[in-house]
């Protein structure tokens, strides 16, 4: 068995996994800067920004609306073989946006492209517990992941400054494809874990709906679902008015602007570091609080008057904040489903998180253009709280991954029963719980 001490990269299914990962999102992110380059080369400074907001709508209504049902898709299809597919298709969709000269064909292979998206990262994201089953190195690998999206986000403009300084602007979607071109490659010498079983004989809709109906049944993820919201709610303000922010009180926005987002990348990469000990000594939920309500309270330090080195201690903290909410979350997902159902559950959380992002987004950029910026993020950390509360609420304090049971209903030869002890004539038992089709809902539970 794995020791639960030792490194995610030192399992080499993870280290391949992981630099798929890498090369994945440095494409992603040089696609996003050749989109938005080519929405200033289609509307100019006029209309740049409009058709450059309607694309990430485009990019939103994909992940909310396509996740699950890709999932249902490619349920009991080998998840190897379907994510060298998924990164061919992108690979091939970002050759032709080079050529785009109008929005429409630019919004309809950013659609195609991100839909493939959609089915690629939760089927990613469901391979990693596979792959280290130790919740502690499983813990770490979250690490990892989360701090190498923190990285993309600080790198990608640099590596397409760099890139350009090459090849025209419009040729940077075939530098991405390039990177992709790497994601496969790391892919196709991955040692994939078993594959789940089938689940092809239930009806297309019902695959669709697993994940959904997983996700709406089991506390832990609803509470899940409130935290991360309750996060986005005023982490939308930062990553939307920033920019605004440092042409505004900082006096040049090109100048400043990257500086504040690379002090809140450095938050965030020594936030996810913190996770593993603050979940060892707290848990998970308490961590996911603590970090919400930290990342509200800094918000509401946007009202003190601040000068250049209190933005940027700011912003790191902003950033080490929102890691301590958005790291823990494959870990609870992980353990609120069997293997079978991780990629669903996963596609449900992917399709979940973005629709609460495709509300703080807007909603973020509204309210500082009507009562100003300082006053707009107040607003939203105070609404952060409010949700905070209500998911610690819907989330349990106590919440045992074993519980007590009882089956009534199953014959006492039923394989669900067989080789585990059983008492009564109700067959009261217990064993990790998870919502599937012999246990419906959380009725009639009790703590082992």
């Amino acid at each position: 068995m794995t020791d639960a001490r030792i490194s995610p990269l030192a399992v080499p299914s993870f280290r391949t996994l992981f630099a798929a990962q890498v090369f994945s999102l440095i494409a992603i992110g040089l696609m996003t800067v050749g989109m938005s380059l080519a929405a200033y080369r289609i509307g100019g400074a006029a209309a740049a920004g409009q058709i450059l907001g309607f694309l990430l709508a485009v990019k939103m209504v994909a992940y909310v609306c396509i996740a699950p049902l890709a999932q249902a898709l490619f349920a009991g299809h080998g998840r190897k073989r379907t994510m060298i597919g998924l990164d061919l298709a992108r690979m091939v969709l970002l050759l032709p946006m080079a050529f785009a000269t109008q929005t429409w064909q630019l919004a309809a292979l950013a659609l195609v492209f991100f839909a493939v998206s959609a089915g690629f990262t939760p089927l990613f994201q469901s391979v990693i517990p596979d792959v280290l089953p130790q919740e502690e190195t499983y813990s770490r690998a979250l690490v990892w992941s989360r701090i190498a999206y923190t990285l993309e986000s600080v790198l990608s403009p640099v590596v397409a400054g760099l890139m350009l300084q090459i090849v025209a602007a419009e040729f940077l979607f075939w530098v991405a494809a390039l990177a992709f071109g790497g994601s496969l490659c790391a892919l196709a010498v991955t040692r994939f874990p078993g594959e789940a079983p089938d689940q092809r004989k239930q009806a297309f809709l019902a695959r669709a709906m697993a994940g959904l109906q997983i996700y709406r049944k089991t506390p832990r993820l609803r509470g899940l679902f409130l935290m991360n919201f309750a996060l986005s709610i005023s982490m939308a303000w930062v990553l939307v008015n920033s920019v605004v922010l440092a042409g505004a009180r900082l006096g040049d926005a090109e100048r400043h602007f990257p500086i504040l987002m690379a002090f809140y990348g450095l938050g965030a990469a020594i936030g996810a570091g913190l996770v593993p000990r603050l979940i060892a000594h707290l848990d998970e939920r308490r961590t996911m609080a603590a970090g919400a309500l930290l990342h509200a309270v800094l918000g509401l330090g946007i009202l003190l008057p601040l000068g250049y080195a209190s933005y940027m201690a700011l912003w790191g903290f902003f950033g080490l904040a929102a890691s301590l909410v958005l790291t823990p979350g494959g870990l609870v997902i992980a353990r609120s489903a069997q293997a079978s159902d991780r990629p669903a559950v996963f596609a449900a959380q992917f399709s979940l998180s973005h629709a609460g992002w495709l509300i703080a987004y807007p909603l973020a950029g509204e309210l500082a253009a009507r009562i100003g910026l300082e006053q707009a993020l107040a607003l939203l950390s105070v609404m952060t709280v409010g949700t905070v509360l209500v998911a610690l609420r819907v989330w349990p304090a106590a919440d045992p991954l074993t519980r007590e049971h009882e089956h009534p209903e199953l014959a006492a030869d039923h394989p669900h029963l067989i080789g585990t002890v059983t008492h009564g004539p109700r067959n009261r038992h217990a064993h990790p719980f998870y919502i599937d089709d012999l246990h419906p809902d959380w009725s009639n539970l009790r703590q082992a």
